[in-house]
């Protein structure tokens, strides 16, 4: 059995990886590993507190493609949506959200990767980016998902990787900021989590740094292709972990 400082390492260098790589995905990567020997109560903010530090870390390379009168709607949107979210939680079952959520991004990423789905969105306009903003704020509160619903989205709009990337790199920061200011607030940001983040910085900023030097040498297809594979092992993992958790519940 790995010691816990060592699953806090593994997931962090994976979740700055693909974070680096692709703007998104630090807790869908690094909350299952992490997961096998920490507490929710632990696991949680460190990724909230991971995500940040990759997010920052590549933000000034990404920043020139920052259009901030297309990724407003999405920020306001989320930061809405979030509170709502977390309201939610008591009265929903995670456990089946997430199997639901799972075979949404399997069903997705995995006709995509097959070449099966080029439908394209070309309406709606901000106020269907806010909607889906909101829509992410919400799963963001709800499970710690608020990813997933902006990564579709703007594969559905058909943007290039620097067009998706600076959308779902600023939404992601606003919303992780959001989330570190309110999980202050509740006291949950304990000396033991301050530890665990220690030994996972070293991870984080390797990975990172290693994901954003592959994303410079993809072109859009690659990067598509590259987008879709994370939100398929994702989901596959989201089901196996929504199928585990009722089982032993």
């Amino acid at each position: 059995m790995l010691s816990a400082s060592l699953l806090v390492l593994i997931g962090a260098f994976a979740g700055g990886l693909v974070s680096g790589l692709t703007g998104f995905g630090t807790g869908m990567v690094a909350l299952p590993i992490w997961l096998l020997g920490l507490t929710p109560a632990l696991a949680s903010p460190l990724v909230v507190i991971c995500s940040i530090v990759g997010q920052f870390q590549t933000l000034p390379a990404i920043w020139h493609a920052i259009d901030f009168r297309r990724c407003l709607p999405f920020i306001v949107g989320g930061l809405i949506g979030v509170p709502f979210g977390a309201y939610l939680l008591p009265y929903i079952s995670i456990e089946a959200f997430r199997i639901a959520m799972g075979v949404l991004l399997v069903l997705h990423s995995g006709f995509s990767l097959a070449g099966r789905n080029s439908f394209r969105v070309r309406g709606g306009g901000r106020i269907a980016d806010a909607i889906v903003g909101l829509g992410g704020g919400v799963l963001g509160g709800l499970a710690g998902l608020s990813g997933p619903l902006p990564t579709i989205w703007s594969a559905l709009r058909g943007w290039g990787k620097d067009e998706r990337r600076s959308v779902l790199q600023a939404y992601g920061t606003a919303i992780l900021c959001f989330a570190i200011v309110a999980q202050f607030a509740t006291g949950i940001l304990t000396a033991e989590l301050w530890k665990l983040v220690l030994v996972a910085l070293p991870g984080t900023i390797l990975g990172s740094w290693i994901g954003h030097r592959l994303y410079n040498r993809l072109d859009n297809a690659k990067f598509e292709k590259a987008v879709m594979i994370v939100l398929f092992v994702s989901g596959v993992a989201m089901i196996a972990g929504g199928v585990f958790g009722k089982a032993m519940g």
